[in-house]
């Protein structure tokens, strides 16, 4: 088996087969669907590793030695696509291998398109990449002074018991007024700050 796996699997033709099967898949699932929209959600995570593993190594965020593979999921938790990275990489590195085939899929589909992701996608080439693909997107922001010092006087409660209308969170979100929008509408940007509610209960 180890053999097979090393001979056959390992060769750039079936790496890059297999790492087109999740959304081969989920392009037949999509056809009998009537979904009219698309939440990619994209993270990374850890896969600890024992002994010399090529590839792995200490990543002192996990505090172990491991791979730090990337994933993309939908909105119904389906993998849209993965990779297996080294271990000490960058959390976002190599973001764009695993995201353009996962957006040419669903390009000329009639969908609403959202992304989201954490604090190491808060980066400029990712935002102007997912506005040019005409993405909505929630992408945390680093803590920092300045946006720290901007919100202040929001995040700080008021004395005594809230009452039941303000019992809100106060999120940070980039936007910027969409070009030729109405009233109220909005994109994403990354030199912009809008204050968002959701309530007290519910986790970002």
């Amino acid at each position: 088996m180890s053999r097979f796996e090393t001979e056959i699997l390992a060769s750039d033709e079936n790496v890059q087969a297999l790492a087109d099967l999740c959304g081969r898949w989920i392009s037949e699932a999509n056809r009998r669907s009537k979904t009219k929209k698309l939440i990619l959600d994209m993270d990374s995570s850890e896969s600890q590793t024992h002994g010399r593993q090529e590839g792995s190594a200490w990543n002192g965020h996990f505090e172990c030695t491991c791979y730090h593979p990337l994933f993309c999921f939908n909105q119904f938790g389906d993998l849209e696509r993965a990779m297996l990275r080294e271990g000490n990489v960058h959390s976002a590195d190599n973001w764009r291998a695993v995201l353009e085939p996962v957006v040419a899929r669903y390009r000329e589909c009639l969908l609403n398109r959202y992304f989201r992701g954490d604090a190491a996608f808060a980066q400029p080439k990712i935002y102007e990449y997912l506005e040019g693909e005409r993405f909505l997107y929630a992408v945390r922001l680093p803590i920092n002074d300045v946006l720290q010092r901007e919100i202040e006087h929001l995040t700080t409660r008021p004395v005594g018991r809230p009452s039941h209308k303000s019992r809100f969170s106060i999120t940070a979100s980039c936007i910027r007024p969409r070009v030729g929008g109405g009233p109220g509408e909005w994109w994403p940007r990354s030199n912009g700050i809008m204050m968002s509610c959701s309530r007290a209960s519910a986790s970002l």
